[in-house]
């Protein structure tokens, strides 16, 4: 572990140790999962698949997947603006396109499934921006990221230390 030192404002707080190394104790679960996710990603734009990981790892408080996936996207040229403004993108439509914004409004449905379901509207608007096999693989990525998230929180795997590619 490394020690954090700011000038201005004084030592960091130390990163918190993660629960365990569950690659290591689950690796056949943790190589199902490297396949799944390779799989899901198929036919979809790299940029895209990058923001939507992004949006469901702020949404599910997951600082590991946020910062490998905001290195990912910064890495296939994504805008580090398009990035910044993930958490408020309702609220700065001007920087996705409709095609974005209906991923970005299916991923917030599927992640949080708040009312027990993906209102009609929201999956109705991702089908006039998606075919049918480039919807059923974004929703897989979607499912993916949210499977991926769950065991970063629970584990408690500290953001800062991917390197772009890492995980390929």
């Amino acid at each position: 572990m490394t020690t954090n030192h700011d000038t201005t404002t004084g030592e960091y707080v130390p990163e918190a140790p993660a629960r365990m190394q569950w690659t290591q104790l689950a690796p056949e679960v943790y190589k199902a999962m490297i396949r799944l996710d390779t799989a899901a990603k198929q036919g979809l734009d790299h940029k895209l698949y990058e923001l939507v990981k992004i949006r469901a790892s702020q949404i599910n408080h997951c600082a590991f997947c946020v910062d490998m996936h905001s290195k990912d996207a910064l890495a296939a040229g994504e805008s580090v603006e398009r990035i910044i403004q993930l958490s408020a993108w309702d609220e700065s439509r001007h920087f996705y396109t409709e095609k974005e914004l209906a991923a970005l409004e299916l991923t917030e449905a599927v992640t949080v499934l708040t009312d027990g379901f993906v209102p009609d509207e929201v999956y109705e608007k991702a089908a006039k921006h998606f075919e049918e096999a480039e919807l059923a693989q974004l929703i897989s990525a979607i499912a993916v990221i949210n499977a991926w998230n769950r065991f970063g929180v629970t584990f408690r795997m500290a953001p800062g230390h991917y390197e772009p590619g890492q995980h390929k």
